[in-house]
């Protein structure tokens, strides 16, 4: 256990996160020059297309470091964005330190303080690096002084890279050897495996991706999940080099995966805690949380006779995604379709675009919803996320809807334009403050609802792509809601309608 480091690289997107895991991958050697293409571990073209990383993925790394010895570097890839905040939380939490990646000429954005916070709530040593130096409008200097003042971290501990042209990784590798301890735990307690992401596979079942914290774990065992208390036979136990690579078991401080005959994506549960049947671990792992959709939409095919085809796609796709859920649905005006719950605004367009590409699908997206909270006379709550199921309004005592706490960083320049808009979308100003010559940070609390809309957008106009944006959903408050119907040629069409803000219904319409 002494020569394993379990490690992750957390950055704002388009810091060039994926290019310097590529760039430790080759320089570990793991992959050949033949195999190598950029974005190794994102496997998805659309994760390759829009640069971004969707699902989190893993690799061994072997290295023969300076002192002689040699290290297995586990290497926990995570998705940048903040839909996805929980399944890098999971990550974070199988990791003992994180690279910590920030652009030279950009600095230090809204998602690389969110990641950093999360880095730090799971007490991880943080190594700051200092990407794309090659660049003609690098600011080291800047980057150094807001590493000091806004991440209060110590400016002296950083690394000076460039992943896409190969600097400075031999001085990474060394520091996250150095710098970044050794995994605790002890092979003969009971078994204590966190799993941090799961991967459907056609001939295998569910490939569960764990690291294990205290015991071990191998083929023939009795495992069972502790959310579910589901129980199932270990078929096969490994680590990830560039393809899986069996071996005999996995123990503490490792990391690697588990086939055990599991059907679907959706037994297993990210943040769940595997153990024995028979000698169970006393308690499980912490951190462990239902993840619950926040954005909703219907889906509907365009031609009628596709309904079947839909249906099976999302079964299909379901099977690799737990956060997305889906129920039927119908409207009068575009047929059977179905109603579908998601993590927010990315994970719908990803899902949209999965769907119409892999499954050769013409879909139609209905105005995207949040869930509203409904307190009838009597006393009764109702969740509602779909217009066709509002109550009838004599019987509503009070309607409340999802407020977010937004972050923002901008150049000073656009902080007028930025906060007239956030008023427009009835958001209220919790804090300000001045990270540095020129750079504002803004906290905004607002309803989900004006964001999902299209809010990101907006943003980016009016910051002209300078600004970066990051929330989370914080709780419900009280809001005077209504229902919206359009009509067309004076006939209702149910597609249309939409839960609004009485006062912002004519500027929806």
């Amino acid at each position: 256990m002494e020569n394993i480091r379990n490690f992750s690289i957390i950055a704002h997107i388009d810091h060039g996160k994926s290019t310097l895991a590529d760039r430790l991958i080759q320089h570990t050697g793991v992959c050949n020059e033949r195999n190598f293409q950029d974005q190794l571990l994102d496997n998805m073209d659309i994760e390759r297309e829009r640069g971004i990383t969707i699902k989190s993925n893993a690799i061994s790394l072997p290295y023969s470091a300076r002192d002689g010895k040699s290290y297995i570097l586990n290497l926990i890839d995570t998705p940048g964005h903040v839909d996805f905040s929980y399944e890098v939380s999971r990550s974070l939490a199988s990791c003992e330190g994180v690279l910590l990646l920030i652009d030279a000429a950009q600095g230090v954005q809204a998602q690389t303080l969110a990641n950093l916070y999360l880095a730090m709530e799971h007490n991880l040593e943080i190594i700051p690096i200092i990407n794309k130096i090659d660049l003609p409008s690098a600011d080291i200097d800047r980057v150094l002084e807001e590493i000091d003042s806004e991440l209060g971290l110590d400016p002296d501990t950083h690394i000076k890279a460039s992943a896409k042209e190969g600097t400075g990784i031999e001085e990474i590798l060394e520091a996250i050897v150095e710098r970044i301890p050794p995994p605790e735990g002890d092979e003969k307690n009971q078994l204590a495996a966190l799993i941090f992401d799961a991967k459907y596979d056609a001939y295998r079942g569910t490939i569960i991706h764990c690291r294990v914290f205290e015991g071990s774990v191998r083929a023939g065992d009795i495992i069972r999940f502790m959310h579910n208390n589901a129980t199932y036979k270990v078929e096969e136990t490994g680590r990830f080099m560039m393809q899986r690579v069996r071996q005999e078991k996995l123990s503490a401080g490792e990391v690697g995966y588990i086939i055990a005959g599991v059907k679907t994506v959706s037994d297993v549960r990210t943040g769940d805690t595997v153990t024995h049947q028979d000698s169970p671990c006393r308690q499980p792992l912490p951190g462990f949380k239902e993840v619950k959709p926040v954005v909703f939409a219907s889906i509907y095919p365009i031609a009628s006779d596709d309904y079947q085809d839909l249906a099976d796609s999302l079964e299909k796709y379901k099977l690799n995604d737990a956060s997305f859920i889906y129920e039927k649905d119908s409207s009068a005006a575009l047929g059977q379709g179905f109603r579908c719950g998601f993590l927010g605004l990315l994970h719908l367009d990803i899902v949209q675009e999965r769907l119409e590409r892999e499954y050769d699908l013409s879909i139609i997206l209905s105005v995207p919803s949040v869930r509203y909270r409904f307190t009838l006379k009597d006393a009764k709550v109702i969740y509602v996320d779909n217009p066709a199921h509002y109550p009838d309004p004599a019987e509503i005592d009070k309607g409340e809807e999802p407020y977010i706490r937004a972050s923002m960083m901008l150049p000073e320049r656009y902080l007028g334009s930025v906060m007239k808009l956030c008023m427009d979308r009835r958001g209220v100003n919790s804090s300000m403050n001045y990270t540095g010559p020129g750079r504002v940070e803004l906290s905004y609390e607002m309803p989900l609802a004006e964001v999902i809309f299209d809010f990101y957008d907006r943003f980016k106009s009016v910051t002209q792509g300078y600004g970066s944006f990051d929330y989370d959903v914080i709780d419900y408050r009280e809001s005077n809601l209504a229902l919206m119907d359009i009509l067309v040629n004076g006939e209702k069409v149910d597609a249309l309608s939409q839960i609004v803000h009485r006062e912002r219904a004519r500027a929806r319409a």
